[in-house]
């Protein structure tokens, strides 16, 4: 799977539900990474370091606005660019020992098994993206894996269109997507192409700044999966 050949299997017309999962806090237990490259981020300029839970009340894409809540002001370019370098450097290095989620390696094989598609989408860049998903040995399960080739402070909105275009060649439709995420940026994404969302609690927002996206918020995968077929039917 290379950036030019992101397809690996699209044989078939999908009239059944096909999923879009998120990778960072959804699919990707990364948290604890996270807070360790925010807080080297935050020290680079220096800020006080912040708890987990202050983070997820805070957290907003893009991500200069989730700086914005936490200084009381957008950052400079000069500080933008110390941050996002700061953060990227820490987070890559600590990324390597996060694990999946609970229950996430099933779960894409059910779906699979049932001979349903699902495909990842991530602001990560795409090039670190890829070899990763590969490393956890889950890239067989997805139709398609697009990873951020453009600057680290866009939503995923756009991202997302470029995602379902390239998925009609697998005879996916927006209407039949649900989008598992982590974020409200992640429902607003959703929303835009005219798929639905499912929004999971263990990555970077709280429950409460999730249910103000007015979707299904749940606290497993197991309960996001199992939201998505309800929604399907």
């Amino acid at each position: 799977m290379t950036r030019a050949t992101h397809i690996v299997r699209a044989t078939h017309i999908v009239r059944a539900t096909h999923i879009v999962w998120d990778w960072n806090g959804t699919l990707l237990h990364d948290i604890d990474a996270v807070i360790v490259a925010t807080n080297a981020s935050f020290a680079e300029l220096g800020f006080p370091p912040i708890t987990l839970e202050a983070y997820r009340e805070l957290y907003v894409v893009p991500v200069p606005k989730f700086y914005e809540r936490f200084m009381g002001r957008l950052p400079t370019e000069d500080e933008w660019t110390v941050m996002d370098e700061a953060f990227h450097r820490h987070y890559w290095a600590a990324a390597e020992d996060a694990g999946l989620a609970e229950g996430a390696r099933e779960l894409l094989q059910d779906w699979q098994r049932d001979g349903l598609t699902q495909s990842l989408l991530s602001l990560a860049p795409h090039e670190k993206l890829v070899p990763l998903v590969r490393s956890h040995g889950i890239d067989r399960h997805f139709v398609r894996v697009d990873g951020r080739t453009g600057p680290s402070h866009t939503s995923k909105a756009g991202h997302l269109v470029r995602h379902m275009a390239a998925m009609e060649a697998a005879g996916v439709t927006a209407h039949r997507t649900i989008l598992v995420g982590d974020a409200v940026d992640d429902a607003l994404a959703a929303a835009h192409v005219g798929a639905r969302a499912v929004l999971y609690t263990g990555g970077s927002h709280s429950r409460r700044s999730l249910e103000s996206a007015g979707v299904p918020v749940v606290d497993t995968l197991a309960d996001a999966v199992r939201t998505a077929r309800e929604l399907s039917e």
